[in-house]
């Protein structure tokens, strides 16, 4: 019997070609033959395996806004008779620049780049309150394009543009942060809340603005920022949270549902407490302390603030007693859920929707445990964690230790990146090919920041 076989290994771009051996009758080689035959197997390597990764960004879900950047899937090209409106798996964008920081917004995205380059700012989508920047139309230089189908550069007005880096960039529903490492924070768009940290003018015209404003009247240097869907959130390095824009629910945390034109330090339960990151995406805002807690404000109406309130809004920060969730790590807040990390790498939920436990369980007003099994840990895999959890407005991913993505939830116009229209009940594994450094997650759609040999 001539037994011949191939063994793929992705990790390193290796193929193994098993050399075949004879057999004499049924009998099964010795085990001294079978490791001579497996020692002797000849080797094709087809990457290098000192080949550094790659950086690739991968797009998926709702096309039609020009949120993914790929212009032929909404004016097809002449190789293709219709648009494609939606993109049901993880699609590469052809971008040569090594992209750091990614954001969602309603219909648009934001993609970032560290490095000292004049360009380091990139946006495509929808563009109507001017959250992309002004964008200058090819036919007449005074007007923007409302709709940004390609990667197109942002201009910010920087001071000193080649010693500046990008670190973060963030969306709300039609406005964008940008957050730089020596310059501040600068926002775009929509202001009628005073979501972009600065006065609101009645009348304002968004559509076509060459406005880019710079936020000032921090205590210290902000070092991560987060868009709501009408607020904006700021932590500084002393451990501070700031907050600006509209809070009818309570979402700014200032003690009050007023706008907010500045950004005002965030008190209540926060109050001299060191903050370490700061989550929202729709009306629900949370902050997780160095030492592991999580305080929570706003939108209680899906049940994300239960532990400490029967009503539907909270405008000052509560600290949440989460029982039996250890050290929370990071926190992700959607519209209508929540979501924990703790040190161990396990995921919580609660809130309302699609939590990742099966279809019979759809609110809950407690942390539930989601099973570790579920993002790949088992008796052959036992050290498997979570590394990363991210919320959209009705849906959640997790990246793990080994740079796979899970996501659950609802899959507005196919933004799951599952190959189908499916809701998700359970966590899926999404095929994305390479070490999944981040993602963002938006509306209908997300953006996946990916290192890979290939």
């Amino acid at each position: 019997m001539t037994l011949i076989c191939v063994r793929v290994c992705g990790r390193f771009g290796v193929f193994r070609g098993c050399r075949g051996y004879v057999t004499s009758g049924n009998r099964a080689p010795t085990t001294a033959k079978r490791a001579e035959a497996k020692d002797e197997r000849p080797v094709f390597q087809y990457v290098g395996r000192h080949r550094k990764p790659r950086e690739r960004v991968f797009v998926w879900g709702f096309s039609y806004t020009g949120a993914l950047g790929i212009p032929s899937f909404v004016v097809p090209d002449s190789g293709r008779k219709n648009p494609r409106k939606y993109q049901l798996t993880p699609y590469r964008l052809d971008m040569e620049q090594k992209i750091c920081s990614a954001a969602c917004g309603y219909g648009f995205t934001l993609l970032a780049s560290n490095t000292k380059d004049l360009t380091k700012l990139w946006a495509m989508g929808l563009n109507k309150d001017s959250q992309l920047g002004f964008q200058r139309t090819q036919h007449d230089r005074s007007k923007s394009y409302e709709y940004v189908l390609e990667p197109s550069p942002v201009p910010l007005p920087l001071t000193n543009p080649q010693d500046t880096c990008i670190l973060q960039v963030s969306c709300g529903r039609a406005h964008s942060l940008v957050l730089t490492d020596s310059e501040g924070v600068f926002s775009m768009g929509n202001n009628f809340y005073g979501q972009c940290g600065r006065k609101i003018v009645e009348g304002e015209v968004y559509s076509g603005s060459h406005l880019v404003h710079k936020i000032e009247g921090f205590d210290s240097r902000v070092v991560q920022v987060a868009c709501g869907q009408d607020h904006s959130l700021f932590l500084t390095e002393k451990g501070t949270v700031y907050a600006c824009g509209w809070g009818a629910d309570g979402q700014t945390g200032l003690g009050h549902h007023d706008r907010a034109t500045f950004p005002v330090p965030v008190g209540g339960d926060l109050a001299g407490v060191k903050v370490q990151q700061v989550t929202t995406y729709g009306d629900c805002s949370l902050a997780v302390s160095s030492d592991g807690q999580v305080f929570g404000w706003g939108n209680s109406e899906y049940l994300q603030l239960a532990l400490v309130t029967e009503a539907a809004q909270i405008s000052s920060p509560r600290l949440l007693p989460l029982k039996n969730v250890g050290k929370v790590t990071q926190a992700a807040c959607g519209g209508t859920q929540v979501a924990v990390l703790n040190e161990r790498g396990e995921v919580f939920v609660w809130g309302y929707g699609i939590l990742g436990k099966g279809p019979n369980l759809s609110e809950s007003e407690r942390p539930e445990k989601v099973p570790a099994t579920l993002f790949g840990r088992s008796e052959f895999n036992p050290g498997v964690n979570v590394s990363g959890i991210r919320c959209g407005l009705s849906h959640f991913a997790a990246i793990t230790d080994r740079g796979e993505l899970f996501v659950w939830g609802k899959n507005v116009r196919g933004c799951l990146g599952t190959g189908n229209h499916n809701d998700q009940y359970f966590p899926w594994r999404v095929t994305v090919p390479g070490h999944v450094v981040d993602v963002a997650c938006g509306v209908d759609h997300m953006v996946a920041l990916v290192k890979s040999i290939i």
